[in-house]
């Protein structure tokens, strides 16, 4: 009998969400995108970058995790129980709703107070903690609680990196918010297989 090398590739059960590919989409989205604002922003920036382009390393990162979770969200909900969908629907609609409310909310605050600069930073951090609120609801309906933990982590750091001036703002949603879904990328083989056993 010939001794073969054989890699198992870990398989989703069904009626699960496989968060992979989308992790690693918003952990690209993060590094480049804020990673590069935390470079080149400031009085004395480390690099000198065109002030579109951290701006284009985030929009290309997360339109690629978002369409990666909403492909693997759809294919799992094919195998889904009628009440699961239901759930994963009303969710869904919380993603509209959250940014919804974020941008009518960043909008009065910085007409308000005369301040749109603030966009600057009210964007970034109000982003990550709707989608970390939003990450917590999905890892309760789906029994998820690496989804659910990873989201508490994005909502916590979003908040506290309100507390930190200039660019460190965003070397703080760099190295935290995109160590964690890289974290939750390697991790999620493990939760997917425990589900298989």
């Amino acid at each position: 009998m010939n001794a073969t090398l054989t890699r198992t590739a870990t398989v989703a059960p069904a009626a699960e969400v496989d968060n992979r590919a989308a992790y690693l989409g918003f952990a690209t989205a993060y590094v480049l995108g804020h990673g590069s604002a935390a470079l080149s922003k400031g009085t004395d920036p480390i690099v000198v970058l065109p002030p579109w382009l951290p701006i284009a390393f985030l929009a290309a990162g997360l339109v690629a995790g978002t369409v990666l979770a909403t492909i693997a969200s759809l294919r799992a909900q094919r195998a889904a129980t009628p009440d699961r969908r239901r759930a994963e629907k009303l969710v869904g609609t919380a993603w509209v709703i959250g940014f919804a409310a974020l941008a009518l909310a960043i909008t009065g605050l910085t007409t308000v107070f005369d301040r749109p600069e603030l966009q600057t930073v009210l964007w970034p951090a109000g982003s990550t903690i709707v989608v970390g609120l939003i990450y917590l609801a999905e890892g309760a309906v789906r029994r998820n609680s690496l989804h659910y933990n990873l989201g508490t982590w994005l909502a916590l750091v979003a908040s506290a990196a309100l507390f930190v001036p200039g660019a460190g703002f965003f070397g703080v949603l760099a190295v935290l918010g995109g160590s964690a879904y890289l974290l939750a990328a390697f991790l999620e083989p493990r939760r997917l297989a425990s589900l298989a056993a």
